[in-house]
């Protein structure tokens, strides 16, 4: 029997998956990050029929988002974070799964999904039966801050206060942790996203330009920030298409005005981690002096974000080692102790 565990052991594969609204991220046990690909897929028009071949999804898929033909449509099947398209999410996991499953392709792994700390029951139901569906043996789900904390490294099982802000490109979670437990947490639907609507506004009113979220994306990647710092670039030209005229034309943007642009996303972000602090237990809380907030997901990418938390709640405030795959780690990780802490998956949230 042991000399059997040990094949089977040998030839089974463990999966953490980050579904994130905007990028997907698939780890394995003992191998690390393996795919990163936009959570993208390209449709017939009018159905929920995925294009054949590898063009339907991904890295593919997200070139065609506002250039596709008639026929054809680029969806992101998740929204806020939670499936918003239940065939077309299990139609990319299955994907995702295959592509990483390889020579192991007569199994069905064990995976672990990150999801929301906000997301309801039904939402969790959705997650766990596309990735049954998509090829799954079992399914744990690992709420995201608790992901992300342990990608980042901190020490959510001490009996100290941890606390993580990940910012994803549908949800932004903040959490304290401690005794590898969640002690508080809030989870807002603002996020990345919601900084590119921002831009996308801001042009529509200030300047009558209307651009695709590509553009705005790649906007705030260049010259978005919460804070005014030395060295930022002062202006980016930005094409699209003008909506009077309806004629392609471009404009010369200032950082500063991509900055004003994106004070709302960035001030409901702020309102719920100081919320989160007002929550927290007065031990945790002077844990916290010394601890200070780690900040992961993409929107941690962004340019001042530390110095705008800082000022608002005098904590000491650190992005993670390469934030973008923090919570994609943390998956990883969590598998290396999957029979030792699956059971608290199961209490919490495993339906």
């Amino acid at each position: 029997m042991e000399l059997l565990g040990r094949f089977f052991k040998y030839f089974s594969l463990d999966l953490g998956i980050d579904l994130g609204t905007c990028n997907t991220l698939v780890a394995v046990r003992g191998q690390g990050i393996v795919l990163n690909e936009p959570s993208v897929v390209a449709v017939r028009k009018g159905t929920n029929q995925v294009l054949q071949g590898g063009q339907a999804v991904g890295w593919s898929a997200k070139e065609m988002l506002g250039k596709t033909p008639g026929s054809i449509t680029a969806i992101r099947p998740l929204k806020d974070g939670v499936i918003s398209d239940f065939e077309i999410t299990e139609a990319m996991l299955s994907y995702f799964i295959n592509k990483v499953r390889g020579r192991y392709v007569f199994v069905r792994p064990r995976v672990v999904i990150s999801v929301p700390s906000g997301i309801t029951a039904v939402e969790k139901r959705a997650v766990t039966d596309s990735a049954d569906r998509a090829g799954a043996s079992r399914t744990y789900l690992i709420e995201e801050p608790m992901a992300a904390a342990i990608g980042a490294g901190l020490p959510f099982a001490e009996a100290t206060a941890s606390m993580i802000v990940d910012i994803g490109g549908g949800t932004t979670e903040v959490a304290i942790m401690s005794l590898a437990d969640i002690a508080v947490c809030e989870s807002v639907r603002v996020a990345g996203d919601d900084m590119d609507e921002a831009i996308i506004n801001y042009l529509k009113r200030t300047y009558n330009l209307m651009v695709g979220e590509q553009t705005a994306e790649r906007i705030k990647i260049e010259i978005g920030s919460a804070a005014e710092s030395d060295g930022e670039p002062d202006h980016i030209d930005v094409r699209g298409r003008d909506m009077i005229s309806g004629l392609p034309r471009k404009a010369s943007i200032s950082s500063a005005e991509i900055r004003e642009a994106l004070q709302e996303p960035i001030n409901a972000i702020i309102d719920t981690v100081v919320r989160t602090l007002e929550r927290a237990e007065p031990e945790l809380a002077a844990d916290l002096v010394e601890n200070g907030i780690t900040l992961a997901g993409g929107g941690a990418l962004l340019s001042g974000l530390p110095t705008v938390l800082y000022k608002a709640t005098g904590l000491t405030v650190r992005v993670a080692d390469d934030p973008l795959t923090c919570v994609a780690r943390g998956t990883a990780i969590f598998l290396e102790h999957l029979e030792e802490w699956k059971e608290v998956l199961e209490n919490d949230l495993d339906l």
